[in-house]
């Protein structure tokens, strides 16, 4: 089995940062579906058995190896568990917030869809799902998520993406951008890119290990250790561990594991370890794959007679209004200011580098959040702020601390906010350094 390595000092080290940029070039076609949060266990994902023996071999010849993975064509299922540690409301809480939920209502119109992305792909979010995945090439992808006794698919053929929600029996259809406009995305075609039209699929966390391992080596750098901690088998294939950690103090990431096919060079399962402990926040790894040809007919999509189909250009014409007690949101006032709910944050900045790094913005108008007393914000979400905040203080004044196993964002009370996968001490230092 590869033995186990010293830390690999990345600071002098250009080889490594150029397989890390060839690296982040390459994602897996499968990649037909994000969330719209920024942010995706419970139990390991899948079970590994054995210490295969294989070569050695450095952690610069498996980053290459994954930079030089091209794989176009395979099917299989994966297991991804997320563990943010939020608390449960019970109910469709999260869908009734969510953009085309089943909670939202859009403008009163009744054209949201059940079976939208954007909304029904927040569920990988938490808890632990099934997923089966294919693809043959950049234009031909399928994803469908798992329930006992349902079944959500999301489907990129051409110029097609279709998803279905068979609980509901919702269709929504869409077109993939630049189609019929002679126009292409900016991937290459065939090296397995976001190009070919597949932009326009749901864009957000990550929901394959070789989408998830893209993101981990964006961050490696000075700032990073990488080494090979061993071998291991998933799902039937000889594999290697690639180990990222953080060097500095203060970030709440203790380690990624990656485990890497050794002769596809694939990613096969990626774990993202806290540093507080605990069980996996991210749980992601196959427990079934297969690099052959899908058939053709995988993505073959007929809506089901009876099933009520939204067009995306439909979804879209109406302004999202969440309600609570009757009164609604979204173009009307929100704690004394006109919200919409499109608004952009202004102000960004980024504060600190690698893995210490804050987003610094501010709210829109300004303030902070408004209390639960002044009635503006509704009783679920309310009672969500309350459980996840801890209020703190120093020179920068007074705000709350917004807590995950991950994210953490401190919103003072004058409307800016500091958020990053840092400690809360961290937040409040940076909100001190800033005054």
């Amino acid at each position: 089995m590869a033995p186990y390595e010293p830390e690999q000092d990345t600071s002098g080290t250009g080889e490594l940062r150029a397989g890390r940029r060839k690296a982040a070039r390459y994602v897996v076609p499968v990649a037909v579906a994000g969330v719209a949060a920024a942010t995706i266990g419970l139990v390991p994902a899948l079970a590994t058995s054995g210490d295969p023996d294989l070569p050695d071999v450095t952690a610069q010849e498996l980053i290459e190896k994954i930079a030089a993975s091209d794989t176009q064509q395979l099917s299989g299922n994966v297991k991804i568990s997320t563990d943010l540690g939020l608390p449960s409301f019970g109910g469709d809480m999260a869908g009734g917030f969510a953009p085309g939920g089943g909670g939202s209502d859009e403008g009163g119109d009744g054209k949201g869809s059940a079976a939208d992305p954007q909304s029904k792909l927040m569920e990988l979010a938490s808890g632990t799902h099934t997923l089966r995945v294919a693809a043959d090439g950049p234009d031909k992808q399928k994803l469908s998520v798992l329930d006992d006794a349902a079944e959500y698919s999301l489907i990129h053929n051409g110029d097609d993406v279709w998803a279905y929600d068979s609980k509901s029996n919702e269709a929504y259809h869409s077109k993939a951008e630049g189609k019929g406009s002679g126009e292409r995305g900016s991937g290459e075609k065939g090296s397995g890119g976001k190009g070919s039209g597949d932009k326009a699929l749901p864009e957000g966390v990550p929901s394959t290990p070789k989408e998830l391992a893209e993101e981990a080596l964006k961050a490696v750098d000075d700032t990073t250790s990488v080494k090979v901690d061993g071998t291991a088998q998933v799902a039937g294939r000889d594999a290697y561990r690639l180990v990222i950690k953080p060097k500095q103090t203060g970030s709440t990431v203790g380690q990624i594991t990656v485990a890497v096919d050794s002769e596809t060079g694939t990613p096969l399962k990626f774990t993202l370890s806290p540093a507080g402990g605990g069980s996996a926040v991210v749980d992601a790894g196959f427990t079934k794959v297969d690099f052959g040809k899908p058939a053709a007919s995988t993505f073959d999509f007929t809506p089901p007679k009876g099933a009520k189909v939204t067009e995306a250009d439909e979804a879209k014409a109406g302004t999202h209004r969440f309600k609570d007690g009757g009164k609604e949101f979204g173009g009307k006032e929100f704690n004394g200011k006109e919200f919409k709910g499109g608004q952009d944050l202004s102000g960004l900045n980024v504060i600190g580098k690698g893995w210490n790094s804050i987003a610094e913005l501010e709210l829109p108008g300004g303030q902070g959040l408004p209390t639960g007393g002044s009635g503006d914000v509704p009783a679920d979400a309310q009672r969500l702020l309350d459980s996840l905040g801890d209020q703190v203080s120093g020179k920068f004044g007074s705000g709350t601390v917004f807590k995950t196993r991950l994210v953490n964002a401190l919103i003072t009370e004058d409307g800016k906010v500091y958020a990053g996968a840092v400690t809360k001490d961290a937040l409040v230092k940076a909100a001190n350094a800033a005054k």
